[in-house]
This record gives structure tokens, sequence and C-alpha cells, in this order.
């Protein structure tokens, strides 16, 4: 009897730590299907570098969505970059947590004209004609970068999602903005060695952090699928579920069939 119980109380408190929000479902149903394009809809080969007002601009000339990354900037503004160094798209080692938004304003892309964008310029651009999908790069404790995505956003009229893999950001919105909708990035975080702790990706691996986050969707890498819990997430608690990146006719095929939302490069389309 004593071993029932320990089961049952085992599967309850793994089940409590999976679970997502179940209360924004119906706002979340507006997002389904919805094609982002990753990083705007870049071309390296015809200048169009990836997370720059030109890949935005073409994103909504063809009425895609637009996933996109932000880290804070050292004077505060959210600034529209990926990686976690410029060394790939501005050829030099410093990060933009180092650097002010004026000296990031000459740190181009690609050896292109187009330079690193901030956060508020692109909603400028956008002004609510495609949905967002918006990504917190958190290097470091500070959650700062939540306070100024939420200010900036609380005066943005258009569709939105935030998503980010630390999923401490995920709880600071829990906690000061239950109104938007939040989303867990996950992928196989433990299979490649990084300055964050193995329990760490282990856990958010496998969305066993949901419990502080309480995320309304998952997005996961589709290459790294299937895996049982985001299984249980979809079918049993019946939670959206986004993937990336397709860049394949196949992957896109098999994001449509299988999942809710897609976040694509079409690497195979003519411009």
């Amino acid at each position: 009897m004593i071993w029932l119980i320990i089961t049952i109380a085992v599967i309850l408190l793994y089940l409590f730590a999976l679970a997502p929000r179940l209360s924004r479902r119906d706002a979340m149903r507006a997002f389904f299907g919805t094609m982002f394009a990753h990083r705007g809809y870049h071309c390296k080969e015809r200048g169009i570098p990836e997370n720059s007002m030109k890949a935005f601009c073409a994103a909504i000339a063809r009425g895609y969505g637009i996933e996109l990354d932000l880290h804070l900037t050292k004077d505060g503004r959210l600034a529209v970059f990926h990686d976690d160094t410029l060394e790939r798209m501005c050829g030099r080692t410093d990060t933009v947590e180092e650097l002010t938004s004026l000296e990031l304003s000459s740190c181009t892309l690609l050896d292109t004209d187009e330079t690193i964008p901030m956060f508020e310029d692109v909603l400028t651009l956008v002004r609510g004609r495609v949905p967002l999908l918006i990504e917190l790069k958190i290097p470091t404790a500070s959650l700062q970068i939540c306070e100024e995505v939420l200010r900036q956003m609380r005066n943005y009229q258009g569709p939105f999602l935030i998503q980010s893999f630390n999923t401490m950001g995920l709880r600071w919105f829990k906690l000061h903005a239950t109104d938007l909708l939040r989303g867990q990035l996950s992928s196989n975080l433990t299979a490649k060695k990084t300055r964050e702790s193995w329990f760490l990706k282990f856990m958010v691996k496998y969305l066993l952090a949901n419990f502080l986050g309480r995320p309304d969707f998952i997005s996961y890498k589709l290459a790294d699928l299937p895996v049982m819990n985001v299984w249980i997430l979809k079918h049993i608690f019946h939670t959206p579920v986004a993937v990336w990146t397709l860049k394949t006719p196949e992957a896109l095929f098999d994001g449509k069939k299988c999942y809710d939302i897609q976040i694509f490069e079409k690497s195979y389309e003519n411009y």
C-alpha cells in the first residue's frame, strides 16, 4: 500500500511540475497556424541579414509573422540581435550587453548597410500588421530586460507572444504581467556543454521547470522531437506547441501536420 501511495505522489508531483497555465487557451488559438519568419524573412545572399529591418519588411510584405530576439544594451535599451556575441554578424567580440545603443548603431550586419535595430523602431515599423514572436535573451540573473519589454509592449497595438529559454524570465511575467502570453523555449539542451549547469538544462529540456513560469505554449526544436513530456503537454494538457526552425519542405510539412505554430526559414524558396 505504501508503494502505491508513493507512486501516486510521484506522479502528481511530476504533473504539477510539468503543467502549463490552462486559462489562456482561447487567446492562444488566434496564433494557431501562424507562420513566423525566423529572425525575419532574411537571405544573406540577397543582402538581407537576419534580425534586420530589411528582413522584417520582407516578412511583412509576404504576410508572415516575425520571430525576433532581444538583448538589453548597456544603457537599458532593447536591441534586436540573436547571438551571445557580435562576432558572427558584425565581426567583433563584444556582447550587446557590454555596449550602448549608440555604440551598437555603428555595427553593420554581414557587411551590408543594415545595422542592429532597436526594438522600438521595429514596433513602429510593424504597427500590428503581422504577429510578433519575441524571444528574450537573458544571459545573467538580471531580469531588467523583462521590465523594459513590458514597458514597451503596454503601448503596442498588435498581436504578440513572448518566449525564452530562461524560465525565470517567464516567472517574472507570471508575477508582473499575467495577461501577456508566454512560452517556454526548449530543445536537447544537455547535448552541448555551456555555461549553464547541467541540472538546469535538464529541467528545461524536459520542461520540468514549468511550475515556475506556467507557460501558455511550448516552443521546441523540431529536430529534437519527439519528447515524451512535449507529447503529454500537447495531448493531455492540450498545450499549444510551436516548432523551430523549419528549413526544408519536409520539416515544414511535419511542422504544419503535427504542431500548432511554425517558425521557419524558407531557404529553398526564391525571393
